[in-house]
């Protein structure tokens, strides 16, 4: 199963935009990167995703993740 990813980028007017992994469209766009992030970690949260954060400059800034990715896999120990 394919890992689900909700993205944060900058849009091309200045703002900021929340894109599912994979998409070409914005599901929502914003002018702050606040409320941007604000709606893109509820998405998340709600898919069991992960969340990626962009940079304006295209780098990333802190992914969290709220699936599968941050259960340890069976056995292995921590």
């Amino acid at each position: 199963m394919a890992k689900i990813t909700q993205h944060v980028v900058p849009n091309l007017v200045g703002g900021w935009s929340v894109k599912k992994g994979g998409s070409t469209r914005a599901t929502r766009n914003f002018e702050k990167k606040t409320s941007a992030v604000s709606y893109a970690r509820k998405i998340a949260r709600n898919q069991d995703a992960e969340l990626v954060i962009h940079k304006r400059d295209g780098t990333l800034q802190n992914p969290d993740s709220y699936g599968l990715s941050q259960k340890p896999a069976k056995g292995k120990v921590s």
